[in-house]
């Protein structure tokens, strides 16, 4: 039968589209062209997600999406800072009172201490040059983000506790593609053995907000203390964690593979080649970013990276006092001055597919391969090189041995990285240009979400795939909207750029490559499987009276998924957050020479050795 196919049958999570199971934050991408019923549905998500339920639909829509940067964040206008003031004395000492208490200890040596007006202040006076630093404001010369919707706070759902925001909003994502596979994760991982689950979750950037390490380096300079929580909640890999400790209660193989911006693809790869490998039949795929913060934004400003007021106003012709539409500050492959930064966090389930039949699981796709390839020699570290290439190549030959010459040609779609920026509309286009043409690809539709969603870093691969799941389960290619028009410098050639939202032929669509490109050269694309060439192969593998059965089994599933729905749209329903919840401890091992046991669930020891001939 070969290797475990890895079957992805739950995704959940939230961006500024909203919240992604039940493809609801797909469905807001694309909510021009919905049913008049999909589209209730969507708001309906979207009003209880804000807690705006009754709202008018022009309210919901413009909490959503890439936007000007809201006071959830901070105020793009009045970023606080301190300004270096350095004083000189002039001959005459400058002189002022303070409070004992707040007494520098050391005192500086030019510092000379008199008798305050009371017991409990001194006067002060120096002679000389003093370094002081003002608390001001400035003006950020960057105002649009990707957000999560206005209103909505992951963090005020559950015992929160002071997370880092990006921590809070794993919690969250996990716990709704948990609530989405519509089975009791308690039942069904008890009948599993411990390393039969794996979670492989992180952030690029690490949890740099004031929770997170950014309070950790900001604490001393702004006068107060750095608490316990900062260092270790910072780390990039803490996504996986708190989904073990908290979510899951997992005790498989985790961790995070950082890759920059391809991390979500890289993270995928373990999960899958845990499943084919066999040493998994359950992973949980991660990523969580949350970015929109001054420090993080000006660190990727300083870049010449992110999309300025400045550049926009350029773009469209505008006076140097217009306000510029931050709606459409990200245009992929158009004429465009930077990409957009955003928040998300985006997780999938996979199951074996003997598992997903057993249990009648939703089969939503299912994920082939991931490719990862560097760069080599580099001149510049952020700058692209060959090694998308590779990834994108080696994709696309997984595709053709899978789905065969003829559904390589007519039956996938590309999710481009599609930044937004001016070097990645080039260099992008002529990789996928390039691979098409190798391949014998006409017209290749490619779509670039970026546009609605931004730039998430880590997840930005989880918001690829959470839409590529949402096209197949509905039909709707995103269109690259906010690109009015391809620049001139674009490859076009075997290329179908939908810059509008277009309508697919589901029986057609047997794969989507997922493109991913990183600082540093790291680069992956992943080789993801459609329903409708998933079904195929697992009637192939399994048979027809296997597939009967999973069908049976399928209907409670789903009724479950639709129990949960509505749970969640009545606001019954919070993230799932154990925390110290049968805490295992050493009286739960036991062992033999041949296993041990973790609470009760065996794992065997029996080895053979891997080097044998």
């Amino acid at each position: 039968m070969g290797q475990a196919l890895p079957v992805i049958v739950s995704l959940g999570g939230v961006n500024s589209a909203g919240r992604s199971s039940m493809h609801h934050a797909y469905a807001r991408m694309v909510e021009d062209v919905l049913s008049t019923s999909r589209r209730k549905e969507m708001l309906a998500a979207l009003g209880q997600l804000t807690g705006a339920s009754g709202s008018d639909e022009a309210s919901l829509l413009n909490r959503t999406l890439i936007r000007r940067i809201g006071p959830a964040h901070f105020d793009p206008s009045r970023v606080a800072w301190n300004q270096r003031l350095p004083t000189r004395s002039n001959g005459a000492p400058v002189s002022f009172e303070l409070h004992k208490k707040y007494l520098p200890v050391p005192v500086p040596d030019d510092w000379k201490l008199l008798a305050g007006e009371d017991e409990d202040h001194l006067r002060v006076q120096i002679i000389g040059e003093q370094q002081f630093l003002l608390p001001t404001h400035r003006e950020f010369e960057v105002k649009a983000a990707s957000q999560l919707p206005d209103g909505f706070d992951p963090a005020a759902l559950y015992q929160s506790r002071n997370h880092p925001r990006g921590l809070a909003m794993s919690v969250y994502a996990a716990s709704d593609a948990l609530g989405n596979l519509g089975m009791d994760w308690d039942a069904l991982s008890s009948t599993l053995g411990p390393d039969q689950i794996s979670v492989y979750a992180g952030s690029a950037m690490g949890q740099l907000d004031d929770n997170g390490t950014g309070g950790m380096l900001k604490a001393r300079y702004r006068g107060s203390r750095v608490t316990s929580k900062f260092c270790p909640l910072g780390l990039a890999e803490m996504p996986a964690d708190f989904v073990n400790a908290y979510v899951l209660g997992a005790a498989g193989s985790t961790g995070a593979t950082l890759g920059a911006c391809a991390s979500f693809l890289y993270n995928l790869r373990h999960a899958i080649h845990d499943i084919r490998a066999g040493r998994a039949r359950i992973a949980f795929v991660g990523a969580a970013e949350a970015p929109v913060t001054p420090e993080v934004m000006e660190g990727y400003a300083a870049m010449g990276a992110l999309a300025t007021d400045k550049g926009l106003r350029q773009l469209d012709g505008l006076s140097d006092d217009a306000e510029p539409d931050h709606r459409r500050a990200c245009r992929p492959f158009g004429e465009n001055c930077g990409f957009t930064i955003g928040e998300s966090s985006q997780f999938i389930v996979l199951f074996d597919d003997a598992l997903a039949l057993e249990t009648g699981a939703n089969i939503l796709g299912s994920a082939a391969d991931v490719f990862v390839n560097a760069d080599g020699y580099k001149k510049s570290i952020s700058g692209p090189g060959v090694g998308n290439y590779l990834t994108m190549a080696r994709a696309t030959a997984c595709a053709r041995a899978i789905v065969g010459e003829r559904g390589m040609r007519e039956g996938g779609l590309v999710q481009a990285h599609g930044t937004g920026t001016p070097q990645n509309r080039v260099t992008e286009s002529v990789i996928l240009s390039r691979v098409a043409g190798a391949f014998g690809i006409e017209q290749w539709p490619i779509a670039a979400i970026k546009s609605h969603l931004g730039h998430s870093l880590a997840a930005a691969s989880g918001d690829q795939i959470a839409t590529t799941l949402g096209i197949w389960a509905e039909g709707w290619l995103p269109g690259i909207s906010t690109t009015t028009k391809l620049a001139d410098d674009v490859a076009t050639q075997h290329l179908d750029f939908a810059l509008s939202h277009r309508e697919l032929d589901l029986s057609q669509q047997r794969y989507a490559l997922i493109n991913a490109k990183g600082f540093g050269g790291n680069n992956a694309s992943a080789t993801l499987l459609s329903p409708l060439q998933t079904m195929d192969m697992l009637r192939a593998r399994h048979g027809a009276e296997r597939m009967t059965q999973w069908e049976r089994s399928s209907e409670a599933v789903k009724e479950a998924q639709q129990a949960r729905e509505s749970r969640v749209l009545s606001g019954e329903e919070s993230p799932r957050y154990l925390f110290d919840n049968n805490v295992l401890g050493d009286t739960a091992v036991s062992f033999t020479a041949d296993s041990i046991s973790i609470g009760g669930q065996p794992v065997s020891l029996v080895q053979s050795n891997p080097f044998d001939d």
